[in-house]
This record gives C-alpha cells, structure tokens and sequence, in this order.
C-alpha cells in the first residue's frame, strides 16, 4: 500500500468521524428538545427534565467542540473525492438500505396492520429480496414468516400475556 493510499484512508477515516460528530450533536439537540417536555414536579425547583437537559447539552457541546477540531485536522483536499466515494460505497452496500427501508416500512406498518400481519410482510419481502429465488427457497420463506409473525404473536399472548399491536385493520 502506498503512502498516498494510507493517507486517503486516514483522510477518509477523520471524515467518517466528522459526520459521526455531527449525527451525534443532531441527536443530542433533538433528545435535550425532547426532554423540555417532560412535566415539572410541583415538589422540586429545576423539574424532572433538569438532569437530561443537562446531559444533553453537554453532549452537544462536546460533539459541536469535537466536530471544530475534526474540521481543523482535514485537508481541503480531502474533500473532493468524497461525494464520489460516498455514492460509490452505497452502491456496494445497497443492501444495507434495502434492509434498512424495510424496517422502516415495517415499524411504520405495525400501528396500521398490527404486529402478526406486519411482520409476516417484513419477514417474507426481506428474505424474498436477500437469498436466491427459487420455489423451494420462497416456499420456506412463506413458512417461516407465518410461523415468526403468528407464532411470536400467539407465543406472546397465550404463554407471556403480552398483548403485541394489534392494528387500525
């Protein structure tokens, strides 16, 4: 491996922590904005959301004072290729969205079909999109989700009395 070649690793490396910086300050804001809703108690002066708000804050600060310095360490050079390489690594790892769209889809689908009904159409769409397609491999894909969602639901039910989301449908 050359020396240019460890170099744009290093630089590719400090850009992946660039952004983590600036998901974990989102977070942190987004979480501290949550934790202002949070109920004062009559009984104490700062509120119940006191200490979250607190932590929050930090984290932001300590995210927003880490992302300054990340910034200052990468090269203006490092920055060019980046948009390419970035489209180029979602290609390679397109199925990491798959997977993640159809969490997404299913989490949405839970309150609208209930928990059995969205999961068999998470579990069946997400082994149909990831193995090899074959009758004998859908076949089993078909018997696994019913067993998964019907079975964990009644599982749930009948032997915990855990009621899971039932649904609007």
């Amino acid at each position: 491996m050359s020396d240019t070649d460890i170099v744009k690793k290093q630089e590719a490396g400090k850009i992946a922590l660039l952004l983590s910086y600036v998901f974990l300050f989102l977070c942190s804001v987004g979480l501290f904005i949550t934790a202002t809703a949070i109920p004062a108690s009559r009984f104490e002066k700062l509120g119940a959301g006191a200490f979250p708000k607190l932590i929050f804050a930090i984290m932001a600060l300590v995210a927003a004072i880490a992302f300054i310095g990340t910034i200052r360490e990468i090269p203006r050079s490092a920055y060019a290729n980046f948009i390419a390489e970035s489209v180029a690594w979602a290609k390679r790892c397109y199925l990491v969205f798959v997977c993640l769209g159809a969490l997404t889809v299913y989490l949405l689908l839970i309150p609208v079909l209930g928990f059995s009904i969205a999961s068999l159409l998470f579990l069946f769409g997400l082994q149909v999109a990831l193995m090899p397609r074959t009758a004998k491999s859908i076949a089993l894909a078909a018997v696994i989700a019913v067993v998964f969602s019907f079975g964990l639901n009644w599982v749930f039910a009948e032997v915990f009395t855990v009621f899971l989301p039932r649904g609007v449908l």
